[in-house]
């Protein structure tokens, strides 16, 4: 007698992440878990959001390749005034979503979308009046496809206001180039992970 085919699983598998610190410190946030989905430790978090600590009060983030929104979510917490979150995988950006309502964040935007073209439609968009300057930006894109690149050189064509702080999370030694124009503040590496931030300064 043959088997009967097993039903595919309906709902990914999830996991949680952890906000450290603000308005909703020690929460837990439910995440999926799939390929290219790689949240930012606590470890890692904890020492980026004391770098930028001076910077989040009141401002205009955005989280590009959300994923999970660790970053984003942690933002939130701490005090910016208004998130954008970008994310392709559908299911993870339902996920955002509900964590969003969860939250009942009325200041955040969750965005299902491809990071590089929401990126490249911007500028215009901006000129319509339909878009605002960030001030605050995370890009920590999946490994080895050298997204961080391009990204960044899209966020440099006029998306940025003055004097924003970009996080940047790539593979250790990648040899992506960034803008010439962004101005390195600090760096760190932990394990296979290169974390660094920059203030982006007009050309």
């Amino acid at each position: 007698m043959n088997k009967r085919p097993q039903k595919s699983k309906q709902t990914a598998a999830k996991g949680n992440i952890r906000i450290i610190a603000g308005k909703h410190r020690g929460r837990k946030l439910p995440v999926i878990l799939a390929e290219g989905l790689r949240p930012t430790t606590d470890r890692v978090k904890e020492t980026v959001f004391n770098w930028l600590m001076p910077y989040i009060q009141q401002s205009v983030c955005l989280d590009c390749f959300a994923g999970s929104g660790s970053l984003g979510f942690e933002a939130l917490s701490r005090g910016a005034e208004q998130v954008t979150l970008l994310e392709l995988n559908k299911a993870a950006a339902n996920q955002l979503r509900q964590n969003q309502q969860l939250l009942k964040a009325e200041n955040m935007q969750i965005v299902h979308t491809d990071s590089l073209s929401y990126l490249r439609d911007l500028p215009a968009a901006r000129k319509k009046g339909n878009e605002t300057l960030f001030d605050l930006v995370f890009l920590d894109p999946p490994f080895n496809k050298q997204l961080a690149e391009q990204a960044a050189a899209l966020l440099n064509a006029g998306c940025l206001a003055d004097n924003c702080i970009i996080y940047v999370e790539t593979e250790q030694n990648s040899s992506q180039q960034l803008p010439a124009n962004w101005q390195l503040l600090k760096e760190k590496t932990a394990g296979q992970v290169s974390y660094r931030l920059y203030r982006y300064c007009p050309e």
